[in-house]
Parts: C-alpha cells; structure tokens; sequence
C-alpha cells in the first residue's frame, strides 16, 4: 500500500486532487481511499487531503501520519510546523513553485521536485488550479498508474472543453519532471 498525503489551501482544488488520484486508482484496477481533513471551510486556510492506493483490500481508515510522498499545491505552507512530518525515510516531496529544485532545497533544507502547476494551469485551463498538473507529474515521477487512469478520471470529473484543457494541463505537466524518477521510491514503499 502506498500512501500520500496533499496539502494545499481551500480553494485550490486539494480535495479533488485527492478524489481524481482514487480515481484513477479504480480505473487502473486497484484498490483505493481518498478522503480530507480541514477545520474552518474557507478559502485560503489549509486542507489536507490524503489518498492510499493498494493492490489488495484497505482495511485503515486513519488519516495518512506516514506518507511515502506529499503533494504540496501551495509553496507558502512550507511555513507550516509539521508539514513535513511522518515523510518515510527516502519519501518524495512534489511542490507547486516556480523554483528550481535546487533553489527549493537550498530555501526549504529539503530534496523535492517542483512543478509550476499554478501558471500551467492558468496557461491552459484559465483558472489557479495546480492539482490536475501536480496529479500527472506525481504519475510520471512515481509509474503508480497509468496517465490514461488519470485521464478517464478527469472525464468522469469534466466535460466537453474544460476536459480537453485538463488533458492537455496533463500531458504537458508529466512531460515536465523525470518520468520514473520515483519509482523504486513507490515500488518500496509498497513492499
């Protein structure tokens, strides 16, 4: 079972990340949880939404303490006491920061990958909203599952136009990370 842990804040579509990744998880054939937690439901304040994937049956129903990977969707919770806390040993961090990952590790002391997926999605969808580009450049890091899985749970989720962004958002952000980078970091952290 591998388990992932996304922080972001209300309104930049962390709770749907979470969904979409279980999502994608069911159509690639495996099992899946994906549920969050949040106190005052406004705008702006932190959300954290955590997803487990699994070739066989989920029996935890806890939230995620010790996550192989964390999906940030917003650069400025790195602040946050305890962001980081629980990351496995060798667990892999995916930001959303115009930062090179260089220039991230030398600001925040830690190895992670990072994505501009605010801009991106901005640039192809029109709206601030990096899950969907953080969501395939996790898939490309990590091999977990298939793009396609990720596609078919974008078209469950949009339609018509907004679809075609999101899947284009998609292909571009997977195109911009290591493909496979990850994944003898996923594969052990199923083991």
């Amino acid at each position: 079972m591998i388990e992932i842990r996304i922080h972001g804040r209300g309104g930049q579509g962390n709770v749907v990340a979470a969904y979409l990744l279980a999502a994608a998880a069911f159509e690639a054939g495996q099992y899946c949880q994906a549920f969050p937690a949040f106190g005052a439901e406004r705008r702006g304040a932190p959300v954290v939404a955590f997803v487990r994937v699994s070739d066989d049956e989920i029996l935890r129903r806890n939230e995620v303490r010790d996550p192989a990977f964390l999906i940030i969707q917003d650069r400025t919770l790195m602040v946050e006491k305890g962001l980081t806390a629980g990351l496995k040993p060798g667990g892999g961090i995916l930001i959303n920061s115009q930062l090179s990952p260089e220039e991230a590790k030398e600001q925040y002391g830690q190895e992670m990958i990072t994505l501009p997926a605010t801009q991106m999605a901005v640039d192809l969808v029109g709206r601030p909203m990096p899950n969907v580009a953080l969501l395939a450049a996790f898939l490309s890091l990590t091999d977990l599952l298939p793009q396609k899985a990720l596609a078919k749970a974008l078209g469950g989720r949009f339609k018509g136009d907004v679809l075609e962004r999101n899947l284009k958002l998609a292909k571009l952000a997977a195109s911009q990370v290591p493909a496979g980078l990850w994944k003898e970091k996923a594969y052990a952290a199923s083991a």
